[in-house]
């Protein structure tokens, strides 16, 4: 199983913060880091504030050289597909060929309110979202792009310079493998990733997907999780951890509840405990797994996840 550090960008991170999750996720053995692509606090208190997604992407693309980035997931109502396809070109490039585009309907009407970005009914976020996928593949691989479509239209559009990676930056497309998702994953896409699923929902989620793919002839896609993390090195540690957790999320409460309470689905423990609920999740098809990093100022608890949990999964 491959790991990704998957940070809420939205909850205060600051580019000094940034800078040192890369550094850390770099140095530490993970495989990416991620982030969400939102302008406005989730957690109860708007006033933490959110660099851009894919500018964020761009510069510390420039910081690193060797850990994957992008979006788990950049919402279809916050920017044109001509907008959003030369957004991630351009950070593919500054990569040298890292980045991977997460891309999604959108739901948080509030900061679609906030920011004046027009917030459609789910048909048409769907509809929406089918039309972008195929409109930003087809600039990265195609020499000309016409399209007079229902919401886009692009008029004999060569989309320059194409991507570093060939043929084309990997495409995400997340949910609970609802049948219009798994189809339009199976149609554009080359992962699938499912949030805060438990080990038996991951398990017949990536069947849906798996039946999805052949319904269109290709191979199965990537199958991937993201899912909230805590790992730590003792039980005490670990109910310290919590609790910083916890002040993020606005949660009151004693931490070992939390923990027996939300220990499935999220991915809370020692490293033992950690280590074994991966392997959990990896018999059930979970080939990525994107952990949500709450406290993201904990930069101990990334190289913990680097030194131990990490080399064990590879091992196994």
């Amino acid at each position: 199983m491959r790991v990704c550090l998957m940070i809420e960008g939205q909850e205060g991170v600051s580019w000094e913060e940034w800078v040192a999750l890369g550094r850390a996720a770099e140095e530490s053995g993970l495989e990416g880091l991620f982030r969400s692509d939102h302008y406005a606090g989730l957690m109860g208190d708007e006033r933490r504030g959110s660099l851009d997604a894919w500018t964020q992407i761009a510069a510390l693309a420039a910081r690193t050289s060797r850990i994957r980035l992008g979006t788990l997931v950049t919402p279809v109502t916050f920017r044109h597909p001509a907008l959003l396809a030369k957004a991630v070109v351009t950070a593919d490039h500054v990569s040298g060929g890292r980045v991977e585009l997460g891309i999604g309907a959108g739901w948080n009407v509030r900061e679609h309110e906030a920011y004046g970005f027009p917030f459609p009914d789910l048909p048409e976020r769907l509809e929406r979202l089918e039309e972008q996928l195929e409109l930003v593949v087809r600039q990265w691989t195609e020499d000309e792009v016409t399209h007079d479509g229902r919401h886009y239209r692009l008029d004999a559009l060569d989309a320059l310079p194409k991507p570093v990676q060939r043929p084309r930056p990997p495409v995400i497309v997340g949910g609970a493998a609802k049948p219009r998702t798994a189809r339009l994953a199976a149609r554009f896409a080359d992962e699938y990733n499912t949030p805060f699923a438990t080990v038996e929902q991951c398990r017949e989620r990536r069947a849906r997907i798996v039946e999805a793919c052949a319904e269109v002839d290709r191979a199965p896609l990537v199958f991937s999780l993201m899912t909230g993390c805590v790992v730590a090195a003792d039980r005490i540690e670990l109910r310290q951890r919590v609790l910083r957790l916890m002040e993020r999320m606005r949660v009151e409460g004693d931490p070992d509840d939390f923990v027996r309470e939300r220990a499935d689905p999220m991915v809370l423990g020692t490293v033992d405990e950690v280590i074994a609920r991966l392997r959990e999740l990896e018999a059930a098809g979970v080939e990525r797994v994107f952990l949500q990093h709450l406290a993201h100022d904990d930069i101990e608890m990334v190289r913990l996840l680097g030194a131990e949990v990490v080399p064990a999964l590879a091992s196994a």
